[in-house]
Order: C-alpha cells, then structure tokens, then sequence
C-alpha cells in the first residue's frame, strides 16, 4: 500500500536522496550541490520557494517525488514548474509517475496556474513516452539557458 501526501520537513533527508538518484541516472552524479539546510530553508522557512508531494510505502520510505514552484508567463500568466518528478528504480512501471504527476497536475488547477512546465532530456526516452501516453507536448525549438552563480 503507498500514500500519496505532500511533503514536510521530516521528508527533506530521502528526498535529498531521490534527488541524487535522478542525477545519478541522468549521467550527472556529482552535480548535484543542494543541502538539507538549503532545501529547509528554501521549501519551509519564512518564504518557501518550492513544494512537493511524495509517494511512500507502508514503512514510510518514500518512492517518489514531484518537486514544483509557481513561475510566471508573461503571456500566459501563472504557471507551475515541475522541477523533477522521480520515483526509485525499484518501484517504477506501478504508476506512481502518473499518481504523482497527476497530483501536481491537480495543484496547478487548484492554484489557477494556466500552464504546467517541466523539462525532460531528449535521450530519456522512457520519460518522453510518459509524458506522451498522458498527452503532454513536448516542444524542440527552445533551448534551455542557464548561468551558474
């Protein structure tokens, strides 16, 4: 049996874990530079920036996650950014990936958000095919930018 919940403090050492994994199969393992007082203070102190919804088992280990934060268009309006959406290997093919992302999916509804976002690597092709069978468009022309401060 798992619960699908959204997530509080207690949570941040195993999805800190969830996190590394996904880097680690994204081909980036040591990429990955957030803390446990990082992810504390930026999704629980006095201006949280992020939120997530977990999946756990009976015991109270946590399967998977979707981590999101409200953005903005400036031609759509508010929008929620699906940061990433993991569940362990060893529970994947149950449909947690469709429960969670169906949860934040329902968020972004609650929340009047007119759009949801996410990214997904072009050779990830099991992630691709997710999003696909659940409809979503999956757009080539933009390339992603960033700068590393």
């Amino acid at each position: 049996m798992t619960t699908l919940r959204r997530g509080v403090t207690a949570d941040l050492p195993q999805v800190l874990a969830l996190i590394q994994e996904l880097a680690t199969y994204e081909r980036a393992p040591d990429a990955v530079t957030n803390t446990l007082a990082d992810m504390e203070r930026d999704g629980f102190g006095p201006t949280p920036i992020f939120s997530f919804f977990v999946l756990e088992d009976a015991g109270g280990t946590l399967l998977g996650l979707a981590l999101f934060y409200t953005a903005y268009s400036t031609w759509k309006g508010r929008m929620l950014y699906l940061e990433d959406l993991v569940v362990t290997e060893a529970a994947r093919r149950g449909g947690h990936g469709q429960q969670l992302f169906e949860a934040v999916v329902q968020e972004a509804r609650a929340t009047g958000a007119k759009r949801l976002k996410w990214q997904v690597l072009e050779w990830n092709e099991l992630a691709i095919n997710f999003y696909k069978k659940l409809g979503a468009t999956l757009d080539p022309e933009w390339l992603n930018g960033h700068l590393t401060l």
